[in-house]
């Protein structure tokens, strides 16, 4: 099984007036991750759109570890825990360039057409997360 990688510098944006990332942005990391490893699948978010295919989370779960702070470099990884009919789950860590844990996360998505109708994931995108499919569970 392959984890994937993505490294983010923290930028000021990222950071409330205590120099730390806001809490809510870790989403947005999370999904520039996402985004960076379905276009290392083959097709960016934008043309599977295209197709009517579109992959909303319905579920996330955060835990934060340790504050991140401004222009420090993160390294997110993406690994899937779930394909299955119209699920798609993913579980992530953040960490500082150390090693040392910033955020552990899970998201959970369904594959819906542009009008939220439920439809099972694409043979070829099952066919491409399966080197990515974690065998374990926490």
């Amino acid at each position: 099984m392959s984890v994937f990688h993505h490294v983010h510098r923290v930028t000021y944006a990222d950071c409330t007036v205590g120099n730390h990332i806001y809490h809510s942005r870790y989403l947005e990391l999370l999904e520039a991750a996402r985004g960076e490893f379905f276009r290392q699948l083959g097709k960016t978010f934008l043309e599977w759109q295209e197709e009517d295919t579109v992959f909303p989370v319905v579920e996330c779960r955060m835990r934060f570890k340790s504050p991140a702070r401004y222009d420090e470099l993160l390294k997110i990884e993406v690994q899937v825990t779930a394909v299955e009919g119209v699920r798609l789950s993913f579980r992530h860590r953040i960490m500082h360039e150390s090693g040392a844990a910033v955020v552990e996360a899970e998201t959970w998505h369904v594959c819906t057409d542009l009008r939220d109708k439920p439809k099972r994931l694409p043979k070829g995108l099952v066919e491409r997360l399966q080197e990515y499919l974690a065998k374990d569970e926490l």
